[in-house]
């Protein structure tokens, strides 16, 4: 096995194709990739990494530091102990990992087995993809994308999201408000969409990262009073059939397994989970948003 760090998106994924072919289930690694290579000032930094074969690819990893670890899927606790050993030789350190199961588990295995670092689970994450939008959701009002005079409101929600659903992880306001002004002014691919209702916005969605042929969205954020009503329901919803509508074969999310009732609702919509991810963070790092 040979394991290399590269520095070229465009080549890595040229690599890895065969091994990143399911776009679904490596969507945030594609997403990311994409990024690199369309908008190549948004992540300061990267890392790229490739275990390879004689049959070809066995494993891939990236980060954009100061965020997690991101693990392509492999089924053996081999490749994960050659992939451990390929990172600690390279010195690389990271603050957490994410991945599916069971790669991400047979990675961290490997890791503490070989460094003696800890990590703890943070949250369990479902994988879901929608190809067709099952119906119309009704609720009262109708969506519209933001734009810049949005950008404070934007910036609000989000951080309210991240203190919510992501409780483990600092916010760096700064660079989250650099992140958003880039996406409302076209500079990266994606947008933010608000649900209106009477000429007041009441819920927020997002998309980015587009994979090739699929794009993911996210975040999902109605503020609690304005929750039960059926808005980001009916925004998701609209949203997920406009990206079809414009040339995406897919839609992707991840929801917090924890919360069966969001679940249920991506579900009525028409998406469907196609994998079960985890996120841990080790027990010697701050660990930061991806």
């Amino acid at each position: 096995m040979r394991f290399e760090s590269l520095d070229d998106p465009a080549g890595f994924l040229e690599r890895a194709a065969q091994l990143l072919a399911d776009e679904a289930r490596h969507n945030l690694m594609l997403g990311i990739c994409h990024t690199l290579i369309r908008s190549p000032g948004v992540y300061e930094e990267f890392e790229l990494f490739l275990l390879s074969g004689d049959d070809g690819p066995a494993a891939a990893a990236i980060m954009t530091p100061p965020y997690n670890l991101i693990i392509a899927d492999f089924d053996s606790p081999l490749i994960a102990r050659e992939v451990c050993d390929g990172l600690i030789r390279a010195e690389i350190s990271f603050p957490g990992v994410i991945g599916n199961r069971p790669t991400i588990d047979h990675f961290v295995g490997g890791w503490t087995e070989r460094t003696g670092e800890r990590f703890r689970l943070s949250m369990e994450q479902g994988v879901f993809a929608l190809s067709a939008v099952a119906g119309d959701e009704p609720a009262p009002g109708e969506p519209r994308t933001a734009d810049l005079r949005d950008s404070a409101l934007v910036a609000e929600w989000m951080t309210a999201f991240q203190t919510e659903a992501l409780p483990d992880e600092p916010i760096d306001l700064e660079r989250l408000r650099q992140a958003i002004d880039r996406r409302l002014r076209g500079e990266t691919p994606g947008a933010f969409w608000l649900w209106e209702v009477d000429g007041s916005a009441v819920s927020l969605t997002g998309h980015g990262n587009p994979t090739g042929r699929g794009v993911r969205i996210g975040p999902v954020y109605t503020p609690p009073g304005l929750r039960g009503n059926g808005y980001a329901t009916a925004l998701v919803s609209a949203q997920s059939q406009w990206l079809l509508d414009n040339g995406y074969e897919f839609c992707f999310l991840y929801t917090d397994l924890a919360n069966p009732t969001s679940n249920a609702i991506y579900e009525r919509i028409g998406y469907r989970q196609i994998a079960e991810s985890a996120v841990y963070l080790s027990d010697n790092s701050i660990s930061r948003a991806i």
